[in-house]
């Protein structure tokens, strides 16, 4: 198992006034926005999730009641937490993040999942795995850089290679729902026992939750007690 130890503590670097250094322009609008991606007026129209949702898909339900596919079968995953909701011009920036290697996004991103969200009582971080073909041609697992702020701040370690990814796997956003979970069965491994651990499951975006379940199935099938799907962002059914 390798767990990613926590930083050491630091003095944070001296804020940059406006019209310093390191001032840049904001992703979305272009003004003037400091030291951060997006300007404050950006960032607080990001498209947010509906609330109340289904505790247990993160869907937005009548009283924050679980829903209906819950009930009938539920997720292998315990909870599920999105801070945003997929939708214009989050997605863009999503999509930036992972297929522009603009890597700060996912920083950024990763920030807000912290600060957002309340903390999450659980022994380890694991990011969503790529396929190791998958991780060269992109050179960088999202999941991985979205956990780093988030371990950081709730001071959870990250194991980022106890559950990998055995089979490249065609990518879910091509297929059918229906055929999502086809796609992804057996499509993980664990090489350590997870018994009575509490996990944090990490990823960019949670469309049909295929992915996220298999995943969860794999780490519960090794003793995982309860997990916990962290996202940034929710896709809603059309």
């Amino acid at each position: 198992m390798s767990i990613l130890p926590q930083k050491s503590e630091s003095k944070p670097a001296t804020k940059p006034h406006s019209g310093h250094w390191f001032a840049q322009d904001c992703l979305l609008c272009l003004a003037v926005s400091e030291d951060e991606l997006l300007c404050h007026a950006c960032a607080t129209d990001l498209p947010r999730l509906p609330q109340p949702c289904c505790p247990r898909c993160a869907i937005p339900t009548p009283g924050g009641q679980t829903c209906g596919r819950c009930l009938s079968k539920a997720p292998h995953f315990d909870a599920a937490i999105a801070a945003y909701l997929y939708d214009f011009p989050l997605d863009k920036l999503v999509q930036l993040f992972k297929y522009g290697h603009r890597i700060a996004i996912g920083t950024y991103f990763g920030r807000q999942l912290a600060a957002q969200t309340q903390p999450v009582a659980a022994d380890l971080i694991i990011p969503m795995p790529l396929h190791t073909e998958r991780l060269r041609e992109r050179g960088f697992n999202q999941a991985l850089e979205l956990a780093r702020p988030v371990s950081a701040q709730w001071h959870i370690p990250i194991d980022y290679t106890s559950c990998q990814r055995t089979r490249n796997t065609p990518p879910q956003a091509d297929l059918h729902w229906r055929e999502r979970v086809k796609n992804m069965r057996n499509a993980f491994y664990c090489s350590v026992d997870f018994s009575g651990k509490r996990i944090v499951l990490i990823d960019d975006v949670m469309t049909t939750g295929a992915s996220l379940n298999e995943c969860a199935r794999t780490l519960k099938l090794h003793g995982a007690a309860e997990i916990t799907v962290l996202v940034v962002a929710r896709a809603l059914p059309k």
